[in-house]
Formats: C-alpha cells, structure tokens, sequence
C-alpha cells in the first residue's frame, strides 16, 4: 500500500495499466490466501460430528464399565453374620427370631430380612441356629440358609432336655 501511494503521490502512473493490473493481482492473491487459510461451514460441521460420534462413543464405553463395576460390587449379605452376632450371646432359649440386615449394617443391604429359628438337639446343652436370609427385591433366589450349632450349658433347658412321658 505505501508504494501505491507513494506513486499516486508523486503523478506517476495514475493511468498506467500496468500499475493497476498488479494491484488487482496483488488483491486477488491476498484474497485467495486469505480463504485458503479458513475452514468452510461444511468442514466445520462435518468436524463437530465425528467429534461428537467419538465422544459420545467414549461416554457409552465408560457407562458400560461402570455398570459392570457395579455389579461386580453388589453385595448378598450372608446369614454366617446373623450366626456370628448369635455365638456372642453365653445362653439360648428356644424359639425364633428375625431382623432386618439395615438394622447390623445400614446401607450395604437393603431389602433383605432374616430368621433365625434356635432349637435345643442335645440334652446337654447343644443348640441348633438355622438362619435363612430372605431378598425381598428378588424372591427367586430366596431363601439362604446356614445352620450352626453352639453350645450353650448355661442355657435354660429345651426341649431336648425335657423327660420324655
């Protein structure tokens, strides 16, 4: 620009054909390059897509992982805990008892409910626990039962110990 006003300045060449020629040229090369340097709005857009087909592949593999983790995670409680809690106690009376597992451990297992039906087998003492868990959520896999036996001689007497008449 400065030499074309340099010329304009001077008078010389302000009709010479020449002159304008190559300042069109010149124009028109800048205006080319300038578009070569640019994206199209199809270009754009065909970018965003692919982009967003490939994030949104990537989001389906991880919630995939996830779910899987999950379920790799999901806890059955065992009615071994119910028995655990029972060996603690230094006598048993027969009969039956039951509970909710949110009541042991609140949070790890909720919807699942125990028995524990606790019968004297030995005249001397042993006592037979059975303990059956129940998911109330799915009640096909219902129920898990355990039996243990404790002995307890400090425990009042059952039926075993009862006389036979």
């Amino acid at each position: 620009m400065k030499t074309s006003h340099a010329v304009l300045l001077s008078g010389h060449g302000v009709n010479d054909p020449d002159l304008n020629q190559r300042r069109w040229s010149e124009e028109k090369k800048r205006s080319r390059s300038g578009l070569r340097r640019a994206f199209t709005l199809l270009e754009v857009i065909v970018a965003c897509a692919i982009f967003f087909m490939v994030a949104f592949a990537l989001l389906e593999l991880v919630t995939r992982g996830l779910i899987s983790a999950k379920a790799l995670q999901a806890r059955e409680p065992d009615p071994g805990i119910i028995l655990a809690a029972l060996s603690l106690t230094n006598a048993f009376e027969e009969g039956s008892m039951s509970g909710n597992y949110e009541d042991i451990a609140p949070g790890m297992y909720p919807g699942h409910r125990w028995e524990a039906f606790i019968t004297e087998v030995g005249s001397n003492g042993l006592f037979q626990v059975e303990v059956m868990t129940y998911n109330e959520r799915k009640h096909s896999q219902n129920p898990v039962t355990t039996v243990g036996l404790f002995w307890r001689p400090a425990s009042k007497p059952g039926s075993a110990s009862r006389p036979v008449q």
